[in-house]
Order: structure tokens, then sequence, then C-alpha cells
């Protein structure tokens, strides 16, 4: 029998001297703590909805939604693993093992100022940033509005965050720092007033859940043209960061398993497989590019982050395969006139991972057109600088494909002005 074919070492490889300009497409707000929503939620809505962070009865720091505790994200008072701990972390994670070490939450890591001064020190020239821990609410704020028959009070809480960003981060800090609201496709009026404020206060990038809308609609479906176009008119780039996929739900529980459970210590190996990651991305981003979604908003690009990379070459090229085994099959919007990968490489970005293997993923897609770096920071996961994606996870590259990865291609994606 033969044996399974071990990962390439990257690090007999030598990677790129790369000392140019530096886009960051993956970075994060590390909120002190969630007090100031108080002051942006309306007060009808703190009974049930008031995002918080406070202690429990035994004496425990959780992150709350309205006296419901949320369980599937960790949070400790003021302070947070080091920055770059990518090594430690895995084997703790692979270990079962708890990361004991903490440290204060610095400027940087909770202000637009601060960021700024950070990007200057390390040689960043833009970033996206993206939520911290409230990146774990809205899938709590889909579920209890489905409970309740209503989504007013879940945007008003989605609001309440932007705001906090707007003034905190700014959406455009510079044409440097670009800060994501979130936004979401449980009710069209509202998404598209919330869309409308987002747009007038300078947003260019925008974070939605994964998965489809409402009353089982896909993401791309004609009813939600009105929202694209808005953002389409405003050439917004269309964010999907890792988070939980509330539309597996039912798949988790069929299999014998609960979801929302707390990611290190409650969540299975076959839900971190299945339900989390690459495969709520990929059937997200693929509904997108089968229904001629760019074709009818030719000014979107849509960018997956923190879900890796390494699964991007065998998606693009099995949905070019699916879409010539379809040919005579059902098409929402009308057959497709160009290969999928064609269109993956001129409106898609993924970021990878830093434990990726970069090169094979190139190698595989035969161009490095599509695939960004991301420093993760000030997450524990990531580098603990942004220059330091070069040496961990470039080795092999060319200096031109170094280049499109730490820069070019974040930039394409993110212009100027």
């Amino acid at each position: 029998m033969a044996s399974i074919a071990t990962k390439r070492n990257k690090s007999s490889l030598a990677a790129p001297a790369y000392d140019g300009p530096i886009f960051d497409s993956d970075s994060h707000i590390q909120e002190r703590d969630l007090s100031f929503m108080k002051e942006y939620t309306p007060s009808k809505f703190h009974d049930k909805w008031l995002v918080d962070s406070r202690y429990d009865s035994a004496g425990e720091y959780h992150l709350w939604l309205g006296d419901h505790k949320v369980e599937n994200t960790e949070i400790a008072d003021g302070v947070v693993f080091p920055p770059g701990k990518l090594h430690e972390w895995l084997a703790a994670i692979s270990s079962g093992k708890e990361i004991d070490v903490r440290i204060p939450i610095t400027k940087d890591m909770y202000s637009g100022d601060g960021r700024i001064e950070k990007m200057d020190e390390f040689g960043v020239e833009g970033s996206l940033v993206f939520p911290g821990v409230m990146n774990s609410v809205p899938c709590w704020l889909k579920l209890f509005g489905e409970e309740e028959g209503s989504f007013e009070a879940p945007y008003a809480v989605l609001h309440a965050y932007n705001r906090y960003i707007l003034d905190e981060w700014k959406f455009n800090n510079q044409d440097r720092l670009y800060a994501s609201p979130m936004l979401a496709l449980w009710d069209l009026d509202l998404a598209l007033k919330e869309a409308r404020w987002l747009i007038d206060n300078g947003a260019r990038v925008v974070n939605f859940p994964m998965g489809p809308g409402m009353d089982m609609r896909p993401p791309a479906d004609s009813y939600y043209d009105p929202l694209w176009s808005m953002l389409n008119e405003a050439g917004i780039l269309i964010s999907y960061h890792v988070a939980d996929a509330t539309f597996l739900h039912d798949q988790v529980r069929q299999w014998g398993e609960e979801p929302l459970q707390n990611r290190r210590k409650g969540q299975s190996a076959w839900q971190w497989m299945f339900t989390f990651s690459e495969i709520p991305v990929m059937m997200t981003m693929s509904s997108f590019i089968y229904a001629n979604f760019f074709e009818r908003f030719p000014n979107l690009r849509m960018i997956s982050v923190e879900n890796g990379a390494e699964w991007v070459p065998r998606f693009v090229q099995k949905m070019d395969k699916m879409r010539g085994m379809a040919r005579a099959g059902y098409w929402s919007h009308g057959q497709m006139k160009e290969r999928p990968s064609a269109v993956w490489n001129r409106h898609c970005f993924s970021v990878a991972y830093p434990e990726d293997d970069v090169k094979k993923i190139i190698d595989d897609l035969g161009c490095a057109d599509s695939i960004l770096m991301g420093s993760d920071y000030p997450h524990p996961e990531g580098v603990a600088a942004p220059r330091d994606f070069v040496e961990e996870s470039l080795g092999g590259l060319t200096a031109e494909e170094a280049k499109k990865v730490m820069y070019s291609n974040g930039r394409r994606m993110m212009p100027k002005g």
C-alpha cells in the first residue's frame, strides 16, 4: 500500500528577497470590551439584544447578547494572546493544551489612529481590518431574529457596531486602512437602509455571513439585486470572513452533533472539517459565480478571509468541470459565457494562511493573481509582523509572484480613491 504523500517542507525552499510595499488583507479590531455598545444600541433593545462583555456568576469573563452567553468565542478582560504565536497556537490546538501567556491590549489593537502608527512601523501601505470578537455575534442575531419573526433588532445591533467602527476606525482611513462594517441578507429593506448609510459614510468593504439569505434564497438571487446594484455602483468589496455557518446547522444536527460550541473546547473535528472555513465559503462563492453575478455586477469584487487558500486550485478546476457537466442543466441567470476560473481570477481573491503551501497553490492555479497575504494581526494564529509572511510562507516563489501576494493583488482588489 502506497504511503500518503507528506506535505512539502516549505523551509527547504528559499524565500524571495522582498522589501517592497505590503497590503495586509486580514487584520482585526481587538475590542478592549464591548461596553461601548450600550451607547450605540437603542435603549429599547437593551434587555434582549445588548452586546456586552462581562463576568458570569462563576467569575468567568464572556461575551453576551442580552442574557445569552455567547459560548462560541473566547475573550479575556483587557488582555489578549500575543500576536503571531502561530506555531505555538497550532501546537496547543493539536494537543488540547492552553496558551496561558497574555499581554495587555494596546492602542494599535483598539483604535484606528493607533493602527495607522503600527502600519507605519510594520511598513504596511494598506490593510483590511475586520471585527474582533463581534464576528461571533451575527450567527446568534440571525437565530434570535428568526425566533422573533423580525430582524429590526438584529440590524440595530449591526448598525450599532458599524457606528462604533466609523467613529473609532473610519471606514476609509487615509486610503490605507479599510475597516469592514457588517451587513446581512436577513431583510432586504433593512439591508438597503444600512447599505446606503455605509456607502454615504465611505465604506469600501462590507463583510457578510456566509450562505444564503432568507427563505432559502441564494445570495445572488435577483430578489437581492437592488442591494447588489447599490454596492456595485459604489464599487464595494464583498467579504466572507470565517465564522459560524448557520445555514449548515441542520446538517450538523443530522450528524448527531450540536452547532455553536466553543470552537477550541467543544467543536468536534468533524465540524472543523466540514462546517467551518473552506466548505461554507466554497458553497457561497460558487453560488455567485454560477449565477452570472459578476456579469450583472462587474464593479464588485469578492474576498475569502481567514479560510485559507489551499482549497482554491481544486475549487476553480471543479467549477470549470461542473460548468461543462451542467451545460444542459438549470441556470438561474443564464448559461455562463466563460469559464468560472476566468471569473474567479478577475473578481475573486483568497487570503492564504501563513501555514499554507503558497508555492503549490500558485503552481496548481497557474498564476498568482488571486492569492493574498494576511497577518491576522493582532491574533495569535497569524504572524507577528506582516513582513514575516514572506519568510514563513513564500518559499520558492519568484520575486514577481511574491510582490503580487504581498502587495499588488491587494491593491488591485482595493484601488485607491
